[in-house]
């Protein structure tokens, strides 16, 4: 029989869309004052003309993508808790039913990407209050690797070398924690 150990901290990363940056920075507010402050950001890129119009209605305009990571490293047992906060910040910013940003978080560790979600799918595995998780990337070769599901922006090389920094600097901190045990 295995030992059951607790989960080791990983890094907390949050995908937002928005296609007016007035909303995104009341959004970058309000998930600072929850998770404190983020160590990376992505440069921003434009969703709507490299990858998809999908979300422009909703968003009000051309819909931009930028992603942080977050400086504190979270349980991921809390990942449910996180997309429900997350979701509510989206409520909070809605104007006319209509969402004026989008907040996807997600967990990063040395081998994988996992993304939390409201909808369930055959891949998607039920965390809790109706929050599921979905691997998005692994970790192989010294490379982000994609899956047949991957979101088309997780699979371009813009958010692939983001996520290398990201990564970097995630375990960085993890032999700092490794070290002090």
């Amino acid at each position: 029989m295995g030992t059951i150990h607790s989960f080791e901290n990983e890094k907390l990363i949050i995908c937002t869309m928005y296609s007016d940056p007035a909303f995104l920075e009341k959004a970058e507010n309000m998930l600072i004052s929850e998770f404190g402050p983020y160590d990376l950001v992505s440069a921003d890129y434009p969703f709507s003309e490299d990858f998809s119009a999908y979300y422009d209605g909703e968003l009000g305009g051309k819909a931009i993508r930028r992603i942080y990571s977050f400086e504190q490293c979270i349980d991921p047992s809390r990942l449910a808790a996180v997309k429900t906060l997350t979701n509510s910040f989206e409520n909070t910013l809605s104007e006319d039913g209509n969402r004026r940003v989008n907040l996807d978080p997600g967990l990063l560790n040395q081998g994988r990407v996992v993304l939390a979600s409201t909808k369930n799918s055959g891949i998607r595995i039920p965390l809790s209050g109706g929050i599921y998780a979905e691997i998005t990337l692994f970790f192989a070769r010294g490379y982000w690797n994609v899956l047949p599901w991957t979101y088309v922006d997780f699979q371009s090389k813009t958010v692939h070398d983001f996520l290398l920094d990201v990564r970097k600097k995630y375990l960085r901190q993890r032999r700092t924690w490794l070290n002090s045990k």
